[in-house]
């Protein structure tokens, strides 16, 4: 152990297992798969079903507390980052392991206001994990932060489709059982793991060769989660089929380790060579030469006279006064304009896209799409929200490093399309959720990448962990707004019969033509976000590549 412990305490190893611990955390995405023994065994009706589910999005959500945890453990004392991840398995098991022991009744049932705890412990301890896991990567990797953002986040949104899996082949049908793996599994993976979890001083060194590594494996698990769920949708697998996906499923999830290996062997490479230098500059006698100096007097007055305008040397010293200032606190990040910008466009976005999704199985049915068919859109709605999570994050960062493009043009592009996507739904034509579905759910998953990567360009890395939570309050409002009084509210005036059902495009479409519009307000808000970050984006992209110069 004591010659492995240089090997584990890298940068690389930390961000394997961050990924790893984000892959087991995600039951919040799983809810279809319990909701309906948590029902039946409690006795609640579909509304009091629903107002327990309330909880599990504002719980998932309402991540302050964790952020306010890990700015505390990092930034006033010594403890290590470990500690968030305690708190938040504690809750995990707590959570799932009381609905368990209700569902199954080994213990009383509980009152509806104290199962609506159980299920906001179980979901509020994400956030922990997920505080935790993204921030920690984004200060080891502080040049790529859209990437390792989207990274992290992705194998998050993956993780609902790899826990079902778990379910499917091990305790298919009993439902019940998969609370209990719920409350162990993720909680074991995260206290065994979280010791590697840690924030490495930042170095010179290029990473984006590697974290691209990391980016190829999240997309064939994705890939390869996508047709095994298609597959068991269409065709009744066997055990030995079942049993077969998954051990290929826990292989590709090693290929991350794979990524670190090669990496930590590249840089013990590198400081060989380097070592080998310093060793060339003693002399014969065994003398040590003076190094050679890489930067003279000469060098550093080119070098300050790289700025070929008077508006250049003023852009370059701007740039010093506006990125290495004192990063806002949350109370002060919520005294600007910028902080409510981003909250009004997180509203207009991730809460249409979660009342999409949340209402997805009532939208099939009214257009009278199979349950297959909805299962399917339903299930595949993970692989969706990776794509837009992954995707944006790699895209905002070569479209920031490669043009200047600052990162709210992206978040404007994508609520645009969101908005596309709700008319789609609202159409009604034959096939409509497929396409719908695809673009919403890339779209929310973007806004899950772009708002914490610029939350902590806005704000500063010192106090993401709580800006960004507050922020994603947003999501469980607009949700809430849309889902039950417009959504809700529309659906009951049209449904008729003696069961209150719906059929027909009259449904849901002028809920979603609202929701359109709502999107694209949040498109325009989001642009005027970019008009206000403009130049903070240009300053530094300029800082970045007078960097490379030294």
């Amino acid at each position: 152990m004591e010659k492995l412990r240089p090997q584990l305490s890298t940068r690389w190893i930390a961000t394997v297992a961050g990924i790893w611990i984000q892959c087991s955390v995600g039951a919040s995405y799983t809810f279809s798969i319990y909701s309906a023994v948590l029902k039946s065994s409690q006795g609640y009706s579909q509304s009091t079903l629903d107002t327990v589910s309330v909880f599990k999005d504002i719980g998932a959500n309402a991540g302050v507390i964790s952020g306010l945890l890990y700015s505390f453990v990092t930034r006033k004392t010594s403890l290590p980052l470990c500690v968030v991840h305690v708190v938040g398995a504690i809750q995990y098991f707590l959570g799932y392991f009381l609905m368990w022991a209700s569902v199954v009744g080994l213990i009383d049932k509980p009152p509806v206001a104290l199962m609506c705890l159980f299920m906001f412990l179980a979901a509020h301890a994400q956030t922990f994990f997920n505080t935790a896991d993204v921030v920690s990567g984004l200060e080891n990797f502080p040049h790529y932060g859209g990437t390792i953002v989207g990274i992290m986040k992705g194998f998050l949104g993956l993780s609902g489709a790899i826990l079902i899996q778990v379910y499917d082949t091990f305790f298919k049908g009993e439902a019940s059982t998969y609370l209990l793996m719920l409350a162990l599994l993720p909680t074991c993976v995260s206290l065994v793991l979280m010791f590697l979890v840690r924030i490495y001083e930042k170095t010179t060194s290029d990473h984006k060769k590697h974290l691209n590594g990391f980016s190829a494996v999240a997309l064939i698990i994705a890939g390869y989660l996508m047709i095994i769920i298609i597959l068991e949708n269409i065709f009744t697998l066997p055990l030995w089929a079942r049993i077969s996906t998954f051990v290929l499923l826990l292989i590709l999830l090693l290929l991350p380790l794979g990524i670190a290996i090669n990496a930590l062997r590249e840089e013990s490479n590198r400081s060989l060579q380097t070592d080998s230098i310093e060793n060339n500059l003693l002399t014969d006698h065994g003398e040590q030469i003076t190094s050679p100096k890489f930067s003279t007097a000469e060098d550093t007055i080119e070098y300050q006279q790289l700025p070929s305008s008077d508006l250049e040397v003023k852009a370059t010293s701007d740039d010093k006064i506006l990125l290495d200032e004192e990063p806002l606190n949350p109370l002060q990040s919520m005294c600007t304009v910028n902080f409510w910008l981003l909250f009004v466009a997180m509203i207009c976005g991730m809460g249409s896209g979660l009342a999409t999704i949340n209402n997805m199985s009532q939208i099939g049915a009214s257009l009278s799409y199979t349950t297959v068919e909805v299962n399917n859109l339903v299930s595949l709605w993970s692989i969706w929200n990776f794509l837009g999570r992954f995707g944006a994050g790699y895209v905002s960062d070569y479209l920031l490093h490669t043009r200047g493009w600052a990162r709210p043009v992206l978040m404007a592009v994508t609520l645009a399309t969101m908005a596309v996507g709700h008319i789609v739904i609202a159409s009604g034509f034959p096939g409509n959720l497929y396409v719908g579905s695809v673009l919403v759910g890339i779209c929310y998953g973007s806004q899950w990448s772009l708002m914490p990567t610029i939350t902590s360009e806005l704000f500063g890395v010192r106090h993401m962990g709580t800006i960004f939570n507050t922020i994603a309050i947003a999501n469980p409002v607009g949700s809430y707004v849309l889902s039950v009084k417009v959504i809700g509210y529309i659906y009951d005036k049209e449904a008729s019969g003696d069961d209150d059902t719906c059929y027909g495009t009259r449904c849901f479409m002028l809920s979603f033509l609202i929701m359109a519009a709502v999107a694209f307000l949040g498109c325009l808000v989001a642009v005027a976000l970019f008009f206000r970050t403009k130049r903070f984006y240009q300053l530094a992209v300029l800082r970045r590549l007078m960097h490379s110069f030294k």
